[in-house]
């Protein structure tokens, strides 16, 4: 499982997604392979995990990159900028957010 980390330079992302039950998984398989095929290898990248709700109309991920640049930069890519568009059609909307991390509680 991933860790979160205070590392003062971090840049956290929380995203949410609103869907319906019916496409919840292939918004969760778009996902998971949106990170297991790109985003995890880009530079900066540090850790991610994706959560879904019982009822499976939100999906929330965070993700933490080195610097708030190289999430940027991972972003601009076409093949990123390709998978949105995907990612887009399968939900009702979805919004990445940057935060800085406050505390941290084991």
């Amino acid at each position: 499982m991933p860790t979160i980390s205070k590392a003062p330079d971090y840049q956290t992302v929380i995203t949410t997604f609103e869907m319906t039950p019916g496409t919840c998984q292939d918004l969760l398989d778009a996902l998971s392979d949106a990170y297991n095929q790109f985003i995890s290898k880009q530079p900066g990248f540090v850790a991610a995990g994706l959560h879904v709700n019982d009822a499976q109309t939100r999906i929330a991920n965070y993700s933490q990159w080195k610097r708030r640049e190289d999430f940027q930069a991972m972003l601009r890519t076409d093949e990123m900028r390709e998978r949105n568009r995907k990612i887009a059609s399968l939900c009702k909307n979805f919004e990445p957010v940057m935060y800085d991390v406050f505390e941290t509680f084991d």
